[in-house]
């Protein structure tokens, strides 16, 4: 019996064994930002739909277009039952008709209208791909960022560790207390939080960065020689219009251009130039019975036809309607401006509160570092002799520096992160992402 158990026992663990092997893992491999950047915009749905915008948009410029074209239509029939009496229309076997517009200045609007449409779709597909750029370059800086962290945090942790060893052995021998040694295990409890809360922030971006470009989760790893310099940029400087705002600006001046096409539709004539052929027949029928001569087999018309409005509610509705609409798209585009220029204000304050707070972190740090370097050279040479001469410091004294130099250089990345991200959100209300993007691809 306890053959057969350890027998089973063994086939357990090797068929665990390759069914671990088997299993789907996600390669980890370093990209580029520039390649990220690129796939998440190729994945984007927001970029698909605007894409769809951009095409229905050409359509309907197409159609507009399209109406002075004539328009050739073909029709054939046969009867099914033979015919009684005068029917109103001669009947024929088949016809043909050709009608296309001729003048109308109503149409030139609605033309014009469906070019700033279709300007307007372009420049939404561009504010698309500048949003998803933006998104995909926050989260990839982040994610590097945060991993060099998660690498200063285990340092941390191990240091933390020794302090811990450390203080359990002065605790041990009467020359500490008890509550150092607490205090101590309180640092690497806290500093094991921190490393927790940074895997965990990490597992987030790159679940973040799976959506956005489609790649499987976790298979990014950032590439920090990728990322370039962000310039820096303030609101005095030469902007062009983000790719939102003109978007918005060219929706109102298209909504105008039919608003305008729409009312003068009830007061101005438009010619349609009409042509037609008919076939007719006499087959099934006695149509001949009711003419003085016999039915011409060819039949062929063509004229001019002018259309002028005199009363229509319908059409006056209708330039009500794209009046109002004309109006909420010009002001939805001056809020629009509104807020980008306040938000270009705010992130401008920011840039600067965090360029000196970046300053002070970095100060911290190399202080952070003398100090170290300070408690190493004082433990490698002792105390010295004589009056003046410092007390022999403790190896914890050193676990605690190097503690301390590892949480400034945190605060460091941090502070450097925030101000990355503002840099980015300013380049993109200024309307500069787009050089940011060929920044990236110059890399």
């Amino acid at each position: 019996m306890s053959f057969k158990f350890n027998s089973r026992g063994i086939w357990t663990i090797i068929l665990l064994g390759l069914a671990f092997m088997a299993a789907p893992v996600p390669a980890r491999s370093q990209m580029s930002l520039a390649t990220v950047v690129d796939l998440a915009q190729r994945n984007s749905s927001a970029v698909r739909l605007a894409q769809a915008d951009v095409r229905k948009a050409d359509a309907i410029l197409a159609e507009n277009k399209d109406v002075i074209i004539p328009s050739v239509n073909f029709s054939t029939g046969l009867p099914t039952f033979p015919e009684v009496g005068f029917t109103g229309t001669p009947p024929s076997i088949w016809s043909a008709s050709v009608q296309s517009l001729v003048y109308g200045i109503p149409q030139k609007h609605y033309i014009d209208a469906a070019h700033f449409g279709l300007q307007a779709a372009t420049a939404s597909l561009h504010d698309a791909r500048e949003q998803v750029s933006l998104d995909a370059s926050l989260d990839y800086i982040e994610l590097d960022t945060v991993d060099r962290e998660i690498v200063a945090a285990r340092q941390q942790e191990g240091f933390a560790t020794r302090l811990v060893a450390i203080e359990q052995e002065r605790a041990e021998a009467g020359v500490d207390s008890l509550s150092q040694l607490l205090q101590a295990r309180l640092t690497a409890a806290q500093i094991k939080l921190n490393r927790l809360h940074l895997e965990a922030r990490a597992s987030t971006l790159s679940t973040e960065l799976s959506t956005l470009t489609g790649l499987p989760d976790g298979s990014i790893t950032p590439d920090n020689s990728s990322i370039p310099k962000i310039p820096k940029m303030t609101a005095g400087d030469p902007e062009p219009d983000p790719a939102g705002i003109g978007a918005a600006q060219l929706l109102a001046r298209s909504k105008q251009e039919a608003a305008k096409a729409d009312e003068e539709i009830n007061y101005l004539p438009q010619l349609t130039f009409t042509a037609q052929y008919n076939r007719n027949t006499t087959l099934l029928n006695s149509v001949n019975s009711y003419f003085a001569q016999p039915l011409p087999a060819n039949n062929f018309m063509s004229g001019i036809a002018v259309e002028v409005p005199l009363f229509d509610m319908w059409h006056r509705a209708k330039g009500k309607e794209s009046a109002a609409a004309a109006l909420r798209a010009t002001v939805e585009a001056e809020e629009a401006r509104r807020k980008n220029d306040l938000r270009i204000s705010q992130l401008s304050n920011s840039v600067r509160e965090l360029d000196a707070q970046t300053e002070v972190a970095s100060l911290k740090q190399q202080i952070a570092q003398e100090q170290l370097k300070a408690v190493q050279t004082q433990l490698q040479e002792g105390s010295g002799a004589g009056p003046n001469a410092q007390p022999q410091l403790s190896p914890k004294a050193q676990e605690q520096a190097r503690i301390d130099e590892r949480q400034k250089y945190q605060d460091l990345l941090e502070t450097e992160l925030d101000l990355n991200k503002a840099r980015l959100n300013l380049l993109r209300a200024l309307g500069h992402m787009q050089d940011w993007v060929n920044e990236l691809h110059g890399k």
